[in-house]
């Protein structure tokens, strides 16, 4: 079995995902993922053997719109999430990444370029494991985009992407992540070359 039948596999088992994967696609986004930490974390649960939504703070729900950039249009897409998912027990982060540069540098310290596509912001997220985004097509095709591959998320290793992010940010990550999930092995910033 390849890395993404067995990504696609744990994920299939997961009745919280499949939930998100079924209903994110009535908010009506042309083009989106569902991201980063709530689909590494479930393949993590699963290769621990723990809950499979055991640890997850949030799900991730990416989509790129570059025709409107304002707070509002994306307001109405968050409040349209909230609706959909009321029922979901763990916190929605609903952003448009046509929109990041736009806060980014003042919540973090770090300027940003406008991002060109999805797939470019995706490319920027804090490690290997997690530069990760997935959606389920209405025929049930699957679609995985990981740009640095899925052989980090399912050994566990955690290597920072220096895209973007600074060696305290990705230490953060490590450490808060590291309280759930102890198995995880942690490639050091210095080691990381990415």
């Amino acid at each position: 079995m390849n890395n993404e039948s067995e990504l696609i596999r744990i994920m299939q088992q997961s009745e919280l995902l499949m939930k998100v994967f079924d209903r994110v696609k009535l908010l009506g986004l042309k083009s989106y993922y569902i991201g980063a930490g709530c689909i590494a974390q479930t393949a993590w649960n699963h290769l621990t053997s723990r809950p499979l939504h055991y640890g997850i703070s949030d799900i991730d729900i990416v989509y790129y719109e570059d025709q409107d950039l304002s707070s509002e249009a994306e307001e109405i897409i968050i409040n349209r999430g909230k609706r959909q998912f009321a029922d979901i027990p763990i916190a929605l982060d609903i952003k448009n990444q046509a929109r990041v540069h736009l806060w980014y540098e003042k919540k973090f310290g770090i300027p940003l370029q406008p991002y060109r596509s999805l797939e470019e912001a995706i490319q920027s997220w804090p490690t290997t494991a997690t530069s990760l985004g997935v959606r389920q097509e209405l025929n049930g095709e699957w679609v995985i985009y990981a740009p640095y591959g899925l052989t980090d998320l399912l050994t566990m290793k955690l290597r920072a992407n220096k895209k973007l992010i600074t060696e305290e940010i990705y230490r953060k990550k490590v450490n808060k992540w590291l309280v759930n999930w102890p198995e995880l092995q942690v490639i050091e910033w210095n080691e990381s070359t990415r």
